[in-house]
């Protein structure tokens, strides 16, 4: 018998038994962080789990299984260029609608094929801090110096992040980087230029599906008629997914259209997009593994799935605990948590290192949906936050959660996760304060 293992058991047992013995029912406080607990779950499961996590998980698993692991480090390992590898990383959020939980799956694939842990990093960092369409929102309305910051900040923020990660641990990477010169160069399965089409493809599916609403009583505009008409569009990309899948996969191509019928009917007598989207994707899953012809379709679901096993169950306790703390703030909805927003609001006023500080931790851990920041952000300044911490939280806050720290600490460990995030706090706060005190 384990003694060690034993007390572990004992302690975790009377930790539920006090949590549970002195839990605190008759208190408003606690009952309301439980319900802004639950509501954020029920959210982030209806507007996150279909539409963005799945499809990234997919996308995570083509880089793991049709992109080489020589085709990676080219552009993010130790034969790479670093002004290359730092220059894709942190320009990667251009592309790339997503936010601080569906960026994990890709780049947990890329660390897992050789990327460098700097390059990897900036690409983690810049994935949803260079999201295009918060830049422009931002812009629109906070103003166009914050929207000018915010870009220059991020992309700033990804190279000098990564780097720094990359000097701290250069003994690490410097073992990697020499395993890596003499790793063999392997021919491509297929054309590069398929493989890139099959992985935008996936990527245009999952940005013209999360296109974000424009602003209230915004009714024109190319972001207008794009939002409006964004499941013809997403239609019109999974056409193109279509033809990848029987001209560059090689999938038996009668399964492939029974499949996309089925979708297209439940498109048709469904009243949520999220139906055709289930259906979709189980239709995807079933004709992958059932195909005998070529294994890597098959690795490519089971890729996906290992990613879905490995970083799901994190992602649902990060969530609720970030609302059970911070409460849920989505839409027209202002639930408080632990932590009552009103204390927020006073902490994050003016332009002090405090305020600019405690901007950053609770940017960092909060989750904020994909362009779900700005609107808060407007609130918040119009209860009296300056704009140095509204502009040290733009930068923390996409990037960072609770959530995204937990699966973070699974791909590299506990104290590459605390270093990280100990850096993109520390520069928050210093570029909220030199911006406050310019502007």
């Amino acid at each position: 018998m384990e003694i060690k293992k034993e007390f572990k058991i004992l302690f975790w047992i009377a930790a539920v038994f006090v949590a549970a013995y002195f839990m605190p029912l008759e208190s408003p406080v606690f009952n309301g962080a439980v319900m802004a607990m639950l509501d954020l779950a029920k959210w982030y499961a209806r507007e996150h789990v279909i539409l963005c996590l799945l499809p990234a998980f997919f996308i995570a698993g083509v880089i793991s299984v049709f992109v080489s692991q020589g085709a990676v480090m080219k552009y993010f390992g130790a034969k790479a260029k670093k002004w290359v590898a730092y220059t894709v990383a942190s320009l990667s959020g251009t592309i790339l609608a997503v936010c601080s939980c569906t960026i994990l799956p890709l780049f947990s694939s890329i660390h897992k094929r050789g990327s460098g842990l700097g390059p990897a990093i900036a690409f983690l960092y810049s994935g949803p801090a260079i999201n295009i369409l918060a830049i422009i929102l931002t812009a629109r309305i906070l103003g166009f110096e914050m929207g000018i910051a915010r870009i220059v900040g991020a992309v700033l923020f990804a190279i000098v992040i990564g780097s720094a990660m990359s000097l701290i641990y250069r003994k690490e990477e410097k073992e990697k980087q020499e395993d890596q010169m003499s790793f063999p160069e392997f021919p491509e399965k297929r054309p590069m230029w398929q493989t890139a089409f099959h992985f935008f493809t996936l990527v245009l599916i999952l940005v013209s599906a999360n296109w974000g609403k424009p602003a209230d009583g915004v009714t024109s505009g190319v972001w207008y008629w794009i939002w409006a008409n964004k499941w013809y569009i997403t239609s019109a990309f999974s056409l193109l997914l279509v033809f990848s899948l029987i001209h560059i996969l090689k999938l038996r191509w009668h399964y492939v259209i029974i499949a996309g019928v089925v979708t297209a009917i439940s498109a048709f007598i469904s009243s949520s997009p999220m139906i055709p989207v289930i259906v979709g994707i189980a239709g995807l899953s079933i004709i992958t593994l059932l195909d005998k012809k070529e294994t890597d379709n098959r690795e490519w679901t089971l890729s996906t799935w290992d990613f879905a096993k490995q970083i799901m169950p994190l992602l649902g306790i990060g969530v609720l605990v970030a609302g059970f703390l911070l409460g849920s703030t989505h839409g027209d909805t202002a639930m408080a948590g632990v932590i009552p927003n009103d204390w927020v609001a006073k902490l994050v006023g003016g332009n002090s290192v405090l305020s600019n500080f405690y901007a950053s931790i609770v940017g960092a851990f909060m989750y904020f949906a994909t362009l779900t920041e700005v609107p808060i952000l407007q609130g918040l300044m119009v209860a009296g936050m300056g704009k140095g911490p509204a502009l040290a939280l733009l930068l923390a806050g996409p990037s960072l959660s609770l959530p995204n720290m937990l699966v973070i600490r699974g791909v590299i460990g506990t104290q590459k996760t605390v270093v990280y995030v100990f850096l993109v706090v520390v520069m928050a706060t210093v570029t909220g304060l030199i911006y406050g005190g310019l502007f």
